[in-house]
């Protein structure tokens, strides 16, 4: 048991990036720590990390025995709290990573009710769609949008989502609507920017709009600020279903009405492998199912209604 806090000492410092950041996350001084991974690298008989005033890096040793640490540490934490989930409520500190415009646009509104559901939890949520190693930043679950790479992760499917082209209906009433992809050059397309670029409109049979007759003024890497732009009729914006279905519903924006197929993105949960699900993290992901079934009967009951 003494090794064992002694790796979870090291696998969290190396986390947090620092003795003392990894102190506070541990409830323990940094000098403690700095103490358990020496002791830690005598028993090894090797050294982990290399120390300077003002950094930690790790060794090649180091970091060949981090990822098998930090699973140690993993798999022990999951079988105690899957032996706590049997007597107690799921408590304790929740890490989650979610895309972006996933967090801001289904997970917002949905995490008070999870919250007052679990009241032993306390969730900490994290919002980016850069690639992270959920193992080496310590995050329980994360929620991701479209293919996965090939990882020692669980995945879970919880969900599709599509895209969309809308506009406003001001915009429409002065451009007309557009009913195939070719007719996309003559319209205004704002875009969603990546490495200073717009992204491209993307259809699911592989075609790609024209360049565009008519350029658009404005682009952004915030879905909401794009959205904001189509709403006020600056162009069209492509994006996610689930993105836009509140504007749709005010009235705000109207979906054009193309005939070519959208593209379709799978939605995943992700956690580290183990045998046993931390109970707090396995109850946000049952919630995340519950959310994308909720989503797939509402969607249902609207195709069905005249």
């Amino acid at each position: 048991m003494d090794t064992l806090t002694s790796i979870e000492f090291f696998v969290t410092t190396v986390q947090a990036g620092s003795f003392a950041a990894g102190a506070k996350r541990l409830g323990v001084t940094a000098s403690a720590v700095s103490r358990r991974v020496a002791r830690l690298e005598e028993e090894l008989g090797v050294q982990l990390l290399a120390r300077t005033t003002r950094s930690l890096r790790l060794t090649d040793d180091g970091a060949a025995f981090l990822d098998r640490g930090a699973r140690i540490v993993e798999e022990y934490r999951a079988a105690t709290e899957a032996l706590k989930g049997t007597r107690t409520a799921p408590a304790g500190a929740l890490r989650v990573d979610s895309a972006v415009v996933l967090g801001r646009s289904l997970l917002r509104p949905k995490i008070p009710d999870f919250l007052r559901r679990y009241p032993k939890i306390r969730l900490d949520l994290t919002l980016r769609d850069q690639y992270i190693d959920p193992v080496a930043e310590g995050i329980d679950v994360a929620v991701r949008l479209g293919e996965l790479r090939d990882s020692a992760l669980v995945a879970r499917r919880l969900g599709e989502v599509r895209t969309v082209i809308c506009g406003s209906p001001a915009y429409f009433r002065r451009h007309g609507r557009p009913r195939r992809v070719e007719d996309l050059a003559r319209h205004a397309r704002l875009g969603f920017l990546q490495d200073g670029r717009p992204t491209p409109y993307r259809f699911a049979d592989g075609k790609v709009p024209p360049a565009p007759t008519v350029e658009a003024r404005f682009h952004t890497n915030d879905a909401d600020l794009l959205l904001d732009g189509a709403i006020a009729g600056l162009g069209l914006v492509y994006s996610f279903d689930f993105h836009v279905e509140g504007a749709l519903a005010r009235g705000e924006l109207e979906a054009a009405p193309l005939c070519d197929p959208s593209l379709v993105y799978p939605v995943h949960a992700l956690y580290p492998k183990s045998r046993h699900l931390m109970p707090r993290a396995r109850v946000f992901v049952d919630f995340l199912v519950e959310l994308f079934e909720a989503r797939r009967k509402e969607a249902k009951r609207a195709q069905r209604a005249p």
